[in-house]
């Protein structure tokens, strides 16, 4: 049941602001953070970092106080990165959503807009949610390999190198990826049962993504401990161009265009040493197998009450 914290003395709250969520951050983002949580007779205090190294470090530096609370302001990589040290604590997260896209933040309710998102965390109600985990990696949305680890490392070298803005780079790193990339040939153990995929990508969610229409990544619930794992049900590159383009339309269908399974653990072993696996949109080398669980209730989110 959610836990109600109002009552709790919670009067400073650290926020961890990322200042290269969304379109950047600075001084009148802090200036209005601060100023929204006075409303509430709460002190804001803000650690800014602009790197994964960073955000570990300011999470670090707000845990030696004890609080109750720590904020996480920006998107599904900064949030990822604070319930990693809070997972399995006593210590509630907040959400401020200032990413671009903010998943875990729509999918729990949480509201979009910052006043009424510094209100959740002022009288809200924690709840426990699910995280997952590989080799070590948690993820709150999910992790993927083949395909879109691929295509973000790619995406990444045009924006650095040559200076293309995101969507560009994106856009050219997914021509590049689906035409070159080579098909993966998995051994799947999902639950003690095994299958052997040959597939361009693996997509394993905490608890279970909805694949229709528009509606193209959003979950239900957080709560169901389980994982879900997606793979294209089409196989040739041409196959593969035209569900980019369904997904683009909102044509998906869930049944016709991917296979669908449900686990709590599952382990992915695979012919090469190391496998490039994106987690909650963060790119890593890990070694194979790799070892896939979730982790029920590991995490205290503050949701608005009526979530």
């Amino acid at each position: 049941m959610p836990e109600n914290l109002e009552a709790q003395p919670r009067r400073r709250v650290p926020v961890i602001v990322n200042e290269r969520s969304g379109s950047g951050h600075g001084t009148d983002t802090y200036t209005e953070i601060r100023r929204l949580f006075a409303q509430h007779g709460m002190q804001a205090d803000i650690h800014a970092a602009r790197s994964g190294e960073e955000l570990q470090s300011c999470v670090h530096e707000a845990l030696r106080e004890h609080p109750g609370v720590v904020v996480a302001a920006g998107g599904d990589g900064t949030i990822n990165a604070v319930a990693s040290s809070l997972r399995g604590s006593n210590v509630a997260l907040g959400i401020l959503p200032l990413g671009t896209r903010n998943h875990f933040a729509r999918d729990l309710g949480v509201p979009s807009g910052l006043e009424d998102a510094v209100a959740a965390i002022a009288k809200g109600a924690a709840v426990a949610v699910d995280m997952g985990e590989v080799n070590g990696r948690t993820f709150v949305n999910n992790a993927s390999l083949g395909l879109y680890p691929h295509i973000v490392r790619n995406r990444k070298r045009l924006q650095e190198r040559q200076g293309h803005r995101k969507y560009w780079a994106m856009l050219w790193a997914t021509l590049k990826v689906v035409g070159r990339h080579p098909f993966m040939r998995l051994k799947l153990h999902l639950d003690g049962r095994t299958e052997r995929w040959r597939t361009p990508f693996v997509f394993i969610g905490n608890n279970d993504y909805l694949m229709e229409g528009f509606q193209i990544g959003t979950r239900s619930s957080l709560r169901d401990a389980k994982l879900s794992v997606y793979t294209a049900q089409r196989r040739g590159r041409l196959s593969l161009l035209r569900l980019g383009l369904r997904a683009l339309f909102g044509r998906l269908k869930q049944a016709e265009d991917f296979i669908m399974e449900e686990a709590r653990n599952v382990r992915v072993e695979s012919p090469r040493r190391l496998l490039l696996v994106a987690t909650d949109g963060e790119v890593s080398a890990l070694p194979t197998p790799l070892e896939f669980r979730v982790h029920p209730g590991a995490l205290r989110v503050l949701l608005p009450k009526a979530a």
